[in-house]
């Protein structure tokens, strides 16, 4: 029974995977299947581009990347004791490392390196683990990019390129026997480094000031500027080889001599185990459900009065795209909240496809038809139908207000809004709720330090190496803090959840824990029961006000709106009749008969006096007057009252001149002259070219059919169970096409290429080999051109021959496929395994 060879490359360690681990590999990194690999080396190729290493680096949690970070300083291969070595240190560091901590960091080791392994960025077995060459690239130290770990190069790599005089000042300085051959010196100087006790002698015999610089630097970064002429302490570090020269003016702290001072640690504070979550409080769940309840309930009523503010057509758009401060600013005074809470509504109605761009030439936002009906809906069907955009949208309102990289100002409903971590985020604070216990509020720090841990490289800079005072007392090097856009957008998500009902009072409702776990329906089913149940009366007031004591039904509420203003919201809602909102319902079409008897089928109460009278007076004035197109002219039966508008100052704008006893024309529009002449107390009614009045219905201005804007996705898409099968076995079949013997044909002059190349026969041999492969049942490995052009390769047992043509089942597509017998450059047979 022989051994296993240990795998030399990367593609060697993928083949010898089994499908379950490929398949893991391609669900965790799904970028490499795009388009699906050819073979495993393919695989392993892609597997180790810089921008494939990248996206996966952004997605390891700390202490997975930490580990990476680790085999990016060890010696590659590096075997496991010294890796465990770099991340718990040697102990003899004064204990600042503490034994649990040890503990935590031997037991969580085994599954960052599995994290790593199935990820295809460590590989080999655990007494040669090699980081891939990209990886380490990223992650190694170098002058141009430092180390996350905060070290600097090794001895060897600092001292490339230095004089061998130069090097045998160094030996003697520090004791060391002197040599002639520079490799020999930069290994002696490596050695003393590593030992523990000559380098504590070394150290010892060191001035205070000197091991202060050391201090300094030992946690990074590494590098410093010094003068033309060092101060004492730098000279003795320089002398002995503690600091080495990158420039004229820059020294760095050697790797050996760094982890030597660290006690062998590669990071200062290693974090196996993510921070645990603290609550603020433990509310009981019912009133958190019920609190929760309460806020989607206003969340619809705000959502319902921004479609009605936009009804008849919202605010224009900006050429850029996007609400202008201004109209952004009166939306906000509409809805009575401020302005970052009305960016949110109007995105949030936004991204669930209930307002859009009219399309217009004066182009406009107002609600689509997908607005209607959602009116129609159940009130807890409405809220799921919010929440699930709102967990989808990769639009941020949060951003509104601020700028982008090129400092121009980022409008609520703009192009510039879309962030593609938003929906990872949300989903992941929900997740974190979720995990708690019913009813508790977690501490945001907490939090926000737990998502940090799970995504350090897309959480913001990672905090392993700030900047120090160099030993020439300047600063070195350290770039200035990114912003934690992360971090922002959990903070965001925990506004919008308070304020859309997902959470109440902190914590996450049963509502919303159903629709993460169980879907819609069932969040409909928890929230329905919770959410008041709409009212078909009002109590009419003697102070002409309405009072709804509760939601109102959809027909009650909007003929409501009409006939009367809303003076105030809250538990109960007012409304107050005015001569204004009469006149409003009369142009709707509905007469004082209508009005009246509206009244009192949804009153509660006796329809008070002043109200009757109210209606009764604006309608025996309304439509008295007449406007309609001169460009306009008033008309009315009682000369009186022209006599009146022409005597009244207030009309002189409007250049009014009589035409007859019972007409006056006008050069304003008949809009204005509509709006001047209610402005001065009277209630004209607008008529047609035929002379009838114009009824002017509550506007139902909607855009052309829209669907929600399809949110941007954050890298590609997870494959599904079904798509990974299908990848596993092409990816298997294209190698065994690459790297499977094939048998040689001594008396044919066209033989098998080298692996991997496309065999080439005569259309003759092609037929004979196909022919008896169909007829043994073998399998052939084939040479194959598409109608493209394109060339691959294929194996295939051929089940019939044909007409020109070969079917056969394909084991790369997994499929009976069809195959042209001109298109075939050649054939070859597989060989028999031994």
């Amino acid at each position: 029974m022989g051994t296993t060879t240990p795998p030399r490359t990367l593609a060697e360690a993928l083949r010898a995977r089994g499908d379950d681990s490929l398949a893991g590999l391609l669900r965790a990194r799904p970028d490499l299947l795009n388009p699906v690999p050819n073979d495993i080396t393919q695989l392993a190729t892609r597997a180790g581009t810089r921008a494939s290493v990248v996206r996966a680096l952004e997605h390891l949690d700390r202490f997975a990347l930490q580990t990476a970070e680790a085999l990016a300083v060890a010696p590659d291969p590096a075997p496991y004791e010294t890796l465990l070595s770099l991340l718990t240190g040697d102990g003899l560091d004064d204990g600042e490392q503490h034994d649990d901590a040890g503990a935590a960091i031997t037991a969580a080791l085994p599954g960052a390196l599995a994290t790593l392994r199935e990820q295809a960025l460590v590989w080999g077995e655990d007494d040669r683990l090699r980081l891939v060459r990209t990886a380490r690239e990223l992650l190694a130290p170098s002058p141009q990019h430092p180390s996350p770990t905060g070290l600097g190069p090794t001895v060897a790599e600092a001292t490339a390129g230095m004089s061998p005089g130069r090097l045998q000042e160094i030996l003697t300085a520090t004791g060391l026997p002197a040599t002639h051959d520079p490799v020999s010196a930069v290994a002696s100087l490596s050695a003393l480094f590593t030992d523990r006790t000559r380098m504590a002698e070394l150290l010892d015999s060191a001035p205070v000031e000197a091991l202060s610089v050391l201090d300094r630097l030992v946690w990074g970064p590494p590098y410093g500027e010094v003068t033309p002429n060092p101060t004492p302490p730098v000279k003795w570090l320089r002398d002995r080889g503690l600091l080495l020269p990158v420039s004229t003016r820059t020294v760095v702290l050697p790797r050996e001599a760094a982890l030597h001072l660290r006690a062998g640690r590669a990071h200062r504070v290693p974090e196996p185990v993510p921070p645990a979550l603290a609550a603020v409080a433990e509310r009981d769940p019912q009133a958190v459900d019920r609190a929760a309840a309460g806020q989607a309930f206003t969340a619809l009523a705000t959502v319902e009065e921004l479609l009605k503010l936009w009804n008849g057509g919202g605010p224009t758009i900006l050429r850029a795209g996007g609400l202008s401060v201004r109209e952004l600013k009166r939306t906000a005074t509409a809805l009575d909240v401020p302005e970052p809470i009305a960016a949110f509504w109007v995105e949030l109605a936004y991204g669930a496809g209930l307002l859009a761009s009219d399309g217009e030439t004066d182009e406009r936002y107002a609600p689509t038809p997908a607005s209607d009906e959602w009116l129609d809906l159940p009130a807890a069907d409405r809220w799921t139908h919010l929440a699930t955009a709102w967990l989808a949208a990769t639009r941020t309102p949060g951003l509104v207000g601020g700028q982008d990289a090129k400092g121009r100002a980022l409008s609520a409903l703009g192009p510039e809004l879309d962030r593609s971590a938003a929906p990872d985020v949300r989903r992941r604070v929900l997740a974190l709720f979720a995990g708690l216990p019913p009813g508790t509020a977690p501490d945001p720090e907490t939090l926000l330090r737990r998502l940090r841990w799970e995504r350090p490289l897309r959480g913001g800079p990672a905090p392993a190496a700030h900047a120090a005072p160099s030993p020439g007392g300047t600063t070195s090097g350290g770039g200035a803090e990114g912003t934690d856009l992360r971090s922002r957008l959990a903070l965001w998500t925990l506004n919008e959840a308070e304020l859309l009902g997902i959470t109440g009072r902190g914590a996450l409702s049963s509502q919303a824990r159903a629709l993460l776990e169980e879907g819609e329906k069932a969040a409909a089913v928890r929230l329905a029961p919770l959410l008041p149940e709409p009212l078909d009366h009002v109590l009419l007031q003697a102070d002409l006000t309405a009072v709804a004591p509760g939601p109102l039904e959809r027909p009650l509420a909007d003929m409501l709106s009409v006939l009367a203003d809303v003076e105030s919201k809250g538990g109960a809602t007012v409304y107050r009749f005015t001569p204004g909102s009469v006149r409003r319902a009369l142009d709707a079409g509905r007469a004082a008969t209508d009005l009246h008897a509206f009244l009192a089928a949804h009153s509660r109460t006796p329809v008070p006096q002043p109200l009757s009278y109210l209606i009764d007076d604006v309608a025996r004035r309304h439509g008295h007057l007449r406007i309609g197109a001169a460009s306009a002219y008033v008309r009315c039966d009682d000369e009186a009252v022209l006599n009146e508008i022409l005597a009244d100052r207030r009309s002189t704008g409007l250049r009014l001149r009589r035409l007859a006893p019972t007409v006056l024309a006008s050069q304003a529009d008949p809009g204005p002259l509509l709006e001047a002449l209610r402005d001065m107390g009277y209630a004209p009614a607008a008529e047609s070219a035929d002379g009838d009045v114009l009824i002017t219905r509550a506007g139902a201005r909607r855009t052309p059919p829209r669907t929600p804007p399809v949110p941007v996705p954050e890298g590609p898409p997870v494959p599904d169970d079904t798509l990974l099968g299908a990848a596993v076995r092409a990816i298997r079949a294209g190698d065994t096409a690459a790297t499977v013997a094939r048998k040689e044909t001594p008396d044919s002059p066209s033989s098998p290429g080298p692996s991997g190349a496309l065999p080439r026969t005569t259309p003759a041999e092609t037929l004979a080999t196909v022919q008896a492969a169909a007829m043994t049942g073998a399998t052939v490995w084939i040479g194959y051109v598409n109608a493209d052009g394109a060339a691959s390769q294929r194996v295939i047992a051929p089940v019939r021959v044909e007409g020109g043509f070969v079917t056969a089942y394909d084991h790369t597509a997994d499929e009976i496929r069809t195959y042209p017998l001109h298109r075939i450059t050649g054939v070859a047979e597989l060989a028999e395994e031994a």
